[in-house]
């Protein structure tokens, strides 16, 4: 096969989009329509798990940064939540009984705002009302009726007491313990000597009505305090009717209105009570007493208790909430209790400060997370699973358990979780997560993959022109002519290095229309159109590409060896791929092979110094066992080859250099020179069959740009596997070099037809007894191994004859009689 018939034609080094394609002069005339891109299997397993209401089923968005897995999932949940109902308000309200526990309600959409408003204006009617209430005549008239109706009891009691005292020859006196009774002796109290200079039995007689008379006062005493009680729970009764007359006023309407509630009807029976009971907070309060030198401020009654925390809070008009929760940290996911330092450094809290995380805003509808930052954040994938698990969300203080002492906090009521989680990560993170994390697979039943490439037809190119459309309306910049539309596909198409594919990394497509539209305008152009997209490109590789020169430059000064001219045995270019970040660029390799006679059968040199990865070094072993089905069906094969890849002083990795080593290997065995201005990539098989690689385009570019430094020829070139040639899309320097006859592209399927590219000999085909023809490569491969092995075989000898002992005459036995 000849050199003509293995070059790939000028056509089929690259796709170039037909511009006549789309049907407008400058993307302005598009609709700014967004469209999904051809990502039909994610989009099908999206719409899958949002309609899927089955607790578990939720979506994990894998696939490489950049391929619209956020702006694909954002366009899908505006449009599903359209039609959707909005879900409930929540709202913590202070529980009268156990104030750390806080209580939650629920209220339908829009109603909790009004909820708070409505106890704020009942709080604000009590504060202004009360106080007028407690104030009025008719209030104090009342209080002051009921007080000297049991003054005056408590006097009838005490004027009865007294009476009969006087009767009996005694008097009630008020001393410093209180009432006593003492005894009375012409209108005073008796000494102490009058007492004892009674009669005996006087004294006993005055002792035993001292004594009744002492039991009477008591008795007494024990009625008013009763009569105080009665009092106190008069005024409260009074108070009460008070209190029930201002706050009824105002509550009853609020029960009706809220009469669909059970929760909140309880909540607003506990408030009355509250209310009713601390009347006294309402009453203007005495000022503190002042302390020279220091000003103490007024202390004022909290009404706190009786606010609504409005916690979540939905439109109604709007459907589900979809959250978008960039930074997933325990807090800012679940909520927190916030804190209030006081005067000495004391933290206080309460309901209000109660404060919700994502999970709460996107209750009833959707949160969308980045696996990664999940992952990364303590306490938020343990949580986020265990809230999925149990249905609720439960704000709690995640530091508690590593505290030395226990700190007063809520315990607000859990909230019931109704929410779809969406986690997008990289697949890296999906199966890390699937293989190592238990409980994924029950959380996360669904997943959405997105690929990185998409088929190129008519349909998804006009999807592009809406895509490049879309950013240029939204961003304010200057819109694409048809040719800068099919340069922005070409390159699309280049970034996966496939003809028929385009690249779906929206995220540089989107920075190359930017950078494309920042040229132009710069330059003054109304209209980006192929030669700003290009010129886009130039600039972003000079960015980044100062490695790839200086290479280029020590090559061309010969400081890396190189030859592009002459023809050398067993010395091929090999070509690699160097990636740089975000920069890749390809680069040739000399490699070089020795052979001679020997046992010790191929040896890859970088492999003895660990500098070989293991597929480099798969590569190598196969070519053993491609020479040994092709060259030792008849022979055993006898040699020692060294291979080497020169001035490499990093790891190589790899199999795209084993047909290079290959051909080194058949030219230094048939000692046919090799054209130094041909490069060689591609890997082989056990058969001889050229394999696929990766990187052809840079790898072309990169002995390109060094035969370019060094002078093209017409005769160089490089030969890469038949079946890349529908990954090429060669720059248009490589394009134009080879259709003016200074470059050249060949493509094999077998290492046949690549050794007769590099050595211009045929390769030979095997005749039926396995012999080759005269002069071709094999014969020449065939016969140097064949004169290899004799020599092997004579040199051997000599030693085997010089190591065997000497034999001795062996001694005639006679023969035995019988």
């Amino acid at each position: 096969m000849s050199e003509t018939a293995n070059r790939v034609p000028v056509e089929k080094l690259r796709w170039v989009c037909d511009p006549a394609l789309f049907n407008f002069k400058t993307t302005e005339e598009i609709a700014n329509i967004e469209r999904n891109i051809s990502q039909d299997r994610a989009i099908a397993a999206i719409e899958f798990g949002l309609g899927m209401p089955s607790n578990g089923f939720n979506i994990f968005l894998a696939g490489e940064p950049g391929t619209g897995r956020t702006s694909t999932i954002r366009q899908m949940l505006k449009k599903f939540v359209k039609d959707t109902c909005p879900p409930s308000d929540w709202c913590y309200v202070n529980n009268f009984h156990t104030p750390d526990a806080p209580i939650a309600i629920a209220l339908p959409a829009g109603m909790g705002r009004g909820f708070a408003a409505d106890m704020r204006e009942l709080l604000d009617y009590m504060r202004a009302n009360v106080p007028t209430a407690l104030e009025s005549k008719e209030y104090e008239t009342n209080r002051v009726g009921i007080i000297e109706q049991f003054q005056e009891r408590n006097g009838e009691i005490f004027s009865e007491l007294e009476a009969e005292a006087g009767e009996r020859g005694f008097a009630l006196q008020r001393t410093v313990s209180g009432l006593v009774i003492v005894p009375q002796k012409e209108g005073r109290n008796f000494t102490q000597e009058e007492y004892e200079a009674l009669e005996k039995d006087e004294r006993e007689k005055l002792d035993t009505v001292g004594r009744e008379l002492t039991e009477k006062l008591n008795d007494a005493l024990r009625q008013v305090r009763e009569n105080e009680k009665a009092l106190r729970d008069a005024l409260a009764l009074l108070d009460r009717e008070l209190g029930l007359a201002a706050v009824g006023h105002h509550l009853n309407p609020l029960k009706e209105k809220y009469q669909g509630f059970a929760k909140v009807q309880e909540y607003l029976e506990s408030v009355q009570e509250d209310l009713l009971l601390n009347l006294e907070d309402f009453k203007p309060q005495a000022a503190p007493p002042q302390i020279p030198g220091l000003k103490l401020p007024k202390q004022e009654p909290t009404f706190e208790r009786y606010e609504v925390n409005v916690l979540v809070e939905n439109n109604p008009d709007l459907g589900a909430p979809v959250v978008f929760e960039s930074n997933p940290t325990y807090n800012n996911l679940f909520g927190r209790i916030e804190n209030v330092m006081q005067m000495g450094g004391v933290a206080t809290t309460n309901f209000t400060l109660i404060k919700p995380g994502a999970l709460h805003r996107a209750n009833g509808g959707y949160l969308v997370l980045d696996a990664r930052e999940v992952l990364i954040n303590p306490f938020a994938w343990e949580s986020l699973k265990r809230c999925i698990r149990n249905m609720e969300i439960k704000i709690e203080d995640v530091l508690e358990q590593y505290r030395f002492m226990t700190v007063v906090s809520l315990k607000p009521e859990p909230i019931p979780l109704d929410a779809k989680i969406i986690m997008i990560g990289s697949l890296w993170v999906y199966y890390l997560l699937f293989y190592l994390e238990p409980d994924y697979r029950k959380f996360f039943k669904v997943k959405a993959d997105f690929d990185s490439r998409i088929s190129r037809t008519p349909d998804v190119m006009q999807d592009y022109a809406l895509f490049v459309a879309a950013h240029c309306c939204n961003e304010g910049l200057l819109p694409f002519d048809p040719t800068g539309v099919a340069a922005l596909l070409e390159h699309a198409s280049r970034m996966v290095e496939d003809q028929t594919r385009l690249s779906s990394h929206f995220m540089e497509l989107s920075d190359l229309i930017r950078e494309s539209s920042y040229w132009a305008k710069r330059d003054g152009a109304q209209v980006v159109d192929r030669s700003w997209v290009k010129r886009a490109i130039q600039e972003s590789t000079y960015r980044s590409n100062r490695i790839e020169e200086r290479i280029q430059e020590l090559l061309a000064q010969g400081v890396i060896l190189c030859d592009t001219k002459g023809s050398v045995v067993g010395q091929v270019n090999g070509l690699s791929v160097i990636t740089m970040g975000d920069y890749t660029f390809g680069r040739p390799s000399r490699l070089t092979i020795r052979v001679s006679q020997g046992r010790a059968g191929m040896v890859n040199i970088e492999r003895e110094v660990k500098l070989s990865g293991p597929i480099h070094d798969k590569g190598v072993l196969i070519l053993t066992g491609y020479l040994a089905g092709k060259f030792g069906q008849e022979q055993p094969l006898s040699f020692s080859a060294h291979i080497c890849f020169e001035q490499s002083y990093e790891g190589i990795e790899g199999d795209s250099a084993s047909s290079a080593e290959l051909y080194g290997l058949l030219s230094a065995f048939s000692g046919l020179p090799v054209k130094q201005g041909i490069a060689v990539t591609g890997s082989v098989n056990q058969h001889g069959q050229i394999q696929p690689i990766g990187g052809v385009n840079y790898k072309i570019e990169g002995f390109f740009n060094v035969c370019k430094a060094k002078g093209l020829t017409g005769e160089q070139g490089v030969v890469i596997p038949k079946i890349n040639e529908q990954n090429l899309m060669l720059s248009d320097e490589v394009v134009q070099a080879v259709a003016d006859g200074m470059f050249h592209v060949w493509s094999v399927s077998e290492v046949e037809e690549g050794i007769e590219i590099l050595t211009g000999v045929p390769a030979g085909r095997p005749a039926e007894d396995g012999s080759y023809p005269e002069g071709s490569v094999n014969f020449l491969v065939q016969k140097r191994l064949k004169t290899m092995l004799e020599n092997m075989r004579k040199f051997q000898q000599p030693e085997r004859e010089k190591d065997e002992p000497a034999r001795l005459p062996e001694q005639v036995k006679e023969p035995e009689h019988p």
